[in-house]
């Protein structure tokens, strides 16, 4: 689903501390055990027709336009944001480094998109994309092999690997400890014979890696020392990246109840979700309070960012449903990006 988270695979932001990925080769031999091969062949075996999507019904050659949709373009700001928003604490205490910042920048995208690529996979093979409100699943519509989107995955975290191991050997090794755990969760989002974010789970890996290892781990690559402000920073970013799998998970209650998936959306049921959605948006606020206490004061026009995020509050507080919801995991998403630019800007120009 994601985006884990595992994905947010897992998130799999999802800063560089948690992508340094030599691990892509270990989590594709660990994800690719009995069970997932058994499932795997189960599809390939099964004729049946998906009830939504056509191509189900004309199986096809997955054009470059569904690989893009696959890779679920409408995240890319939350791997987007964790960058911003630590460099800019880096850039505040005079310590950024441009180039350190654009590695983290490709290892973030990189790893983004091979959670959703790992997601699609993991929920296609079980079924569990197989009727959907939002948009194209590559497994699940039948436009692509389970095997071609678990490649992909692997290649997203390959060139992420590439990326976080420079990252690693200009700054500390141990980071490649925090690059292993943070690639086996992403994998294990909705991988394996018991992913965690059936389990209701999701929203906490999503703000450990999408939110404090990211943000906190882009700041240290740079500054090499520990900077109170990241935290702050961090905690905002996460909520708002919590945020994005929260209405997601809403969107998907009746699917994924049918489906046997039990998200954080389908335990906490209807309201409650609506609930935690208006709260995490609460909390990102707070966090620019924060931010700027510790820094300087220019980082208030942070709050800013709530230009987007109240449209799509009252979106998720007006009881909206089904694809009524999808418009609102954009705005979230914008809504952490400006975020995270306001922020950030704020701290390069009054440091």
């Amino acid at each position: 689903m994601w985006a884990p988270a595992a994905y947010t695979f897992l998130a799999m932001q999802w800063g560089t501390a948690r992508w340094l990925l030599i691990a892509g080769i270990v989590v594709a031999t660990l994800g690719m055990g009995p069970s997932a091969r058994a499932a795997e062949r189960v599809l390939q075996r099964d004729t049946a027709p998906a009830p939504v999507w056509p191509a189900c019904q004309n199986p096809r050659v997955a054009t470059p336009s569904d690989w893009l949709a696959g890779s679920r373009p409408r995240t890319l700001p939350a791997a987007v944001s964790p960058v911003l928003a630590g460099t800019g604490v880096a850039a505040y205490a005079d310590a950024a480094v441009w180039w350190k910042a654009l590695l983290a920048l490709v290892v973030s995208l990189a790893l983004q998109v091979a959670v959703n690529y790992a997601n699609d996979y993991s929920d296609g093979i079980r079924g569990t994309d197989d009727v959907r409100v939002g948009p194209m699943r590559l497994v699940g519509s039948g436009a692509a092999s389970p095997r071609a989107v678990k490649t992909a995955a692997f290649l997203a975290f390959g060139v992420a690997g590439v990326a976080g191991l420079v990252l690693a050997a200009t700054t500390a090794w141990w980071l490649v400890a925090v690059g292993l755990v943070s690639v086996v969760a992403a994998w294990y989002y909705t991988g394996g014979t018991t992913p965690y974010g059936y389990l209701g789970l999701g929203e906490v890996m999503v703000f450990v890696f999408f939110g404090l290892v990211a943000v906190i781990g882009t700041t240290y690559v740079q500054t090499e020392a520990w900077e109170s402000p990241a935290l702050y920073a961090a905690v905002g970013i996460g909520a708002l990246a919590c945020a994005i799998l929260v209405v997601n998970n809403l969107r998907d209650i009746p699917t994924d109840t049918v489906a046997g998936k039990r998200t954080l959306a389908v335990l906490l049921g209807d309201s409650r979700t609506r609930g935690l959605y208006a709260l995490l948006v609460l909390a990102a606020a707070v966090a620019v309070v924060a931010v700027a206490a510790t820094t300087t004061w220019c980082a208030l026009v942070g709050l800013l960012f709530v230009a987007v995020a109240v449209p799509a509050l009252r979106t998720v507080l007006g009881g909206a449903t089904g694809p009524g919801l999808v418009p609102v995991l954009q705005q979230t998403g914008l809504a952490e990006l400006l975020w995270a630019a306001l922020v950030a800007a704020a701290l390069v120009a009054c440091r």
